[in-house]
């Protein structure tokens, strides 16, 4: 008896649960069948037509690290190139291609560099042309007009017309030593300068020399050379820092850990 009276109540709950079912699908059919709607009127021709949506641009290429510094480059070069009185050009590719460790980034010949005097645009002649870097060179171009031609007019009341100068690239390690580490003149970014000429040296100009000044006006001149260097460069080195330096100023853009740190001696 209770076994037949387990399948009826079983029974019972199939019948409801199938009657749950068919009522769910009945409302369902009632729910889904469409109302009557409203369109909205056509669009008046009047009227003007959207814009197309713009199609978006596809990503750009990467840009390959070489060619990145070729391009930096040449733009310095357009730069100095585009100042009316400097004299500077692309440097000659050496016949034997230097290592990796001697590769100078964007070499160039400097003849001369413009400055301003009170006459108008002027020249500072390099002799003899360096090859040095076109970073090394904008650097020496601010220098000159902003610094060293005001103090050589200010303490000679003549114009600054050319630096003799000496060590721009040259695969080396520092103070020509067999080991260690190489020299910034390894990639251009040195200049050695040895005097500095002070007006026509055919009209009675006069050469000062940083190894042997002469006079008090012209020690007072090449310290106040020195301390400007120190502004404009990341290394400067001179007599009284070794024996290496002892007949000439070296300047250098070597990158040190902070931009603002400089060595100086």
């Amino acid at each position: 008896m209770r076994k037949r009276s387990f399948v009826r109540q079983g029974g019972y709950a199939v019948v409801i649960a199938v009657a749950g079912l068919a009522g769910v699908c009945l409302a369902g059919g009632r729910e889904s069948r469409p109302a009557n709607t409203l369109l909205p009127p056509p669009r008046p021709a009047s009227l003007p037509t959207a814009a197309p949506i713009p199609t978006p641009a596809p990503p750009a290429a990467p840009v390959n690290a070489e060619s990145a510094a070729v391009t930096e480059g040449s733009g310095c070069l357009r730069i100095l190139t585009g100042v009316v009185g400097n004299q500077i050009r692309p440097a000659t590719p050496a016949a034997k291609p230097e290592t990796e460790d001697c590769r100078v980034v964007d070499p160039v010949v400097v003849e001369a560099l413009a400055v301003r005097s009170p006459s108008g645009p002027a020249q500072v002649r390099l002799l003899p042309p360096p090859t040095v870097s076109c970073e090394l060179a904008r650097a020496v171009s601010l220098w000159l007009d902003t610094s060293l031609q005001p103090l050589a007019r200010g303490a000679f009341t003549r114009e600054l017309t050319a630096l003799r100068v000496g060590g721009g690239h040259e695969c080396r390690r520092r103070n020509r030593q067999t080991q260690g580490q190489l020299s910034e003149h390894a990639t251009g970014r040195a200049l050695d300068i040895f005097a500095f000429q002070i007006g026509d040296e055919k009209q009675g100009g006069t050469a000062v020399s940083v190894e042997r000044p002469n006079g008090l006006e012209q020690v007072r001149f090449l310290d106040a050379v020195r301390q400007s260097a120190c502004g404009a460069f990341m290394t400067v080195l001179g007599p009284g820092s070794d024996a290496a330096h002892a007949n000439h100023l070296h300047v250098d853009i070597q990158q040190r850990r902070a931009a603002s740190s400089r060595f100086c001696q």
